[in-house]
């Protein structure tokens, strides 16, 4: 193992850890390191030291606003109210407005939902026509899944659709 000449310290590589000094450095005169045995063992060295990044960190960029509208329609009910939470597009009149209508257009397909299954259970208690209503269900599942992909793609490329009732309502609270 290689010594400083500056210090005495191990050295490890081309340059001395504790002073600095190139491993290949004459010693001043009149200073000789001290013999090995006095040295600590190596596992009692601190660690060496890591550098630290003091670079600040970039902001994060928020998303396109045709991708944030978009998405305010993905989950329905929940990504609407997080796109009303969330800091950068709670300010966008344009995300806030997607937000809103899919808010009230799935609370309108669940009351619909609810509507519907009252009047199917009644109606099918009466004449007892089981098929119908479940084709009656499942063509209104049909319309507000073709009405959702149209919504969230429409969004997407930054068309402003509004809904006959939901539209001027969203449009309003946005």
């Amino acid at each position: 193992m290689a010594f400083c000449a500056t210090c005495g310290a191990p050295v490890e590589g081309r340059f001395c850890a504790k002073c600095g000094a190139p491993a290949g450095a004459a010693a001043p005169t009149g200073a000789a390191p001290p013999p090995p045995s006095s040295y600590p063992p190596p596992s009692s060295y601190p660690p060496p030291a890591t550098p630290v990044n003091t670079a600040p960190m970039a902001p994060a960029t928020p998303m396109a606003e045709n991708v944030a509208s978009a998405l305010c329609y993905a989950l329905g009910l929940i990504t609407g109210v997080l796109f009303l939470v969330l800091e950068p597009y709670n300010k966008n009149r344009n995300v806030r407005f997607h937000a809103f209508q899919s808010i009230f257009m799935n609370l309108a397909v669940i009351a619909g939902w609810i509507v519907l299954g009252i009047i199917a259970g009644i109606l099918r208690s009466i004449t007892g026509l089981w098929f119908f209503y479940s084709s009656i269900f499942l063509l209104y599942d049909l319309a507000c899944l073709c009405l959702w992909v149209y919504l969230l793609l429409s969004a997407y490329q930054g068309k402003k659709v509004l809904l006959p009732v939901i539209g001027p309502l969203a449009q309003q609270q946005a």
